[in-house]
């Protein structure tokens, strides 16, 4: 005989199954700057057409915001993951160890999984682009990084890897953090230290940066752990606010959300200058900037459930699929740019392959989400609402 799920477990999952139209949108945004970059590298902008018909400030936008945008990844991971640990276990001090394991691994490893395998059929058959061939590095080597979550240690050490592999030094650092954020939550979460150390380490990234510098060590400054952790932590604090503060009135939230946006499309737009006047505090605007997006995409849709956001549709479809076009593009970007090779167009109009590019990395993403990681999530899904039932958790919020 089975039991029905009760009330508490349908309000949660329904909770949990609910997505922001506005973080979908700003995520949207973070995966279209990272794939333009990787393909900006190849083919700049300035260098076509487009140079002698757009302001350079614009076109530098478009091309050298993947670091940006990977950033603003990890504050919007910071304030989702918190959230719906918050929807799952009704607080971060009752949740729990092994369920945030198995939830964060049945997201996150297969992907990961299907990836390596497919970059490491690549070396093996010896595709251009993707052989390990540096003195230091090796498949073995890779794999062990990849899987281990420390590509970006290995990177710092050897080099960087070919372009497939290196994306994955982001989430080496993302799920470094969710391998202590648990522990974190059950000790310090339990206490009046785990805001205050949350804000220690959010506000140390100028330090950080500064420290690394230091270091003469190109790669290890850009994918550290500790800058990219700070940032996550920005995001746990961000959902610490709005489980405190639940709901704004909606010009607060309006405001909230255009200074976020103008303080991001300084960084895109203005980031030499922005440096030029903060140096090291650059990377606090940009985390502030996010947040302040995050948080007012999050009280709005407290305000107005289901806020359409005209002619961002298009957007809001590469957030939902964000993760598997961030571990693919660079299947699409290298295929496209083998394609721009073998046509003999000219460099002048090479820009045109930047829409193919785009257009490739959604559908690949499209494909491995709908045939792959979306059923993995279903059965997820199913088992967990089987435990649910058993073991029925506390009261959701609804937000």
């Amino acid at each position: 005989m089975t039991t029905a799920p009760s009330d508490n477990t349908q309000t949660r999952e329904h909770a949990l199954d609910t997505r922001n139209r506005g973080i979908d949108a700003l995520r949207g945004l973070s995966i279209v700057l990272v794939v333009m970059h990787h393909v900006g590298i190849r083919i700049p902008l300035a260098k076509t057409w487009l140079g002698e018909a757009l302001p350079k400030w614009l076109l530098d936008g478009i091309n050298w915001n993947g670091a940006e945008g990977v950033v603003v990844f990890f504050v919007i991971s910071g304030f989702l993951i918190t959230r719906r640990s918050q929807l799952r276990w009704g607080s971060l001090a009752q949740l729990s160890l092994v369920g945030f394991y198995r939830f964060r691994a049945t997201r996150i490893l297969p992907v990961l999984l299907l990836v390596v395998a497919l970059l490491s059929l690549c070396h093996v058959l010896g595709v251009p682009k993707y052989v390990i061939d540096k003195p230091d590095q090796s498949l073995a080597g890779a794999i062990w990084a990849a899987l281990g979550l420390h590509v970006n240690w290995y990177e710092g050490r050897t080099g960087y890897l070919p372009g497939g592999w290196n994306v994955m030094w982001s989430l080496s650092v993302e799920e470094a953090f969710y391998l202590a954020f648990p522990l974190l939550c059950l000790s310090l979460g339990r206490t009046r230290l785990f805001v205050p150390a949350l804000i220690a380490f959010a506000l140390s990234l100028p330090w950080m940066r500064a420290a690394l510098e230091g270091l003469h060590n190109e790669i290890w400054f850009e994918e550290a752990y500790p800058p990219g952790m700070a940032a996550i932590a920005t995001g746990v604090l961000a959902a610490c606010l709005v489980r405190r503060i639940p709901q704004v009135n909606r010009r607060l939230a309006m405001a909230i959300g255009v200074t976020g946006l103008v303080g991001l499309g300084a960084i895109l737009f203005a980031g030499r200058q922005v440096w030029a006047l903060l140096h090291h505090g650059y990377g606090l605007w940009l985390t502030g900037s996010a947040a302040c997006i995050v948080l007012s995409a999050h009280w709005l849709e407290a305000c107005a459930p289901g806020l359409r956001l005209r002619g961002l549709d298009w957007l809001r479809s590469f957030g939902r699929l964000s993760y598997e076009i961030y571990l693919f593009h660079m299947f699409c970007v290298f295929g496209v740019l083998g394609i721009a090779s073998a046509s003999g167009l000219a460099p002048r109009w090479s820009f045109v392959w930047y829409v193919p590019a785009l257009l490739s990395s959604w559908l690949l993403g499209f494909a491995v989400a709908r045939y792959f990681s979306q059923p993995l999530e279903r059965r997820l899904r199913r088992e967990a609402q089987r435990s649910a039932v058993t073991n029925p958790g506390p009261v959701a919020e609804t937000s």
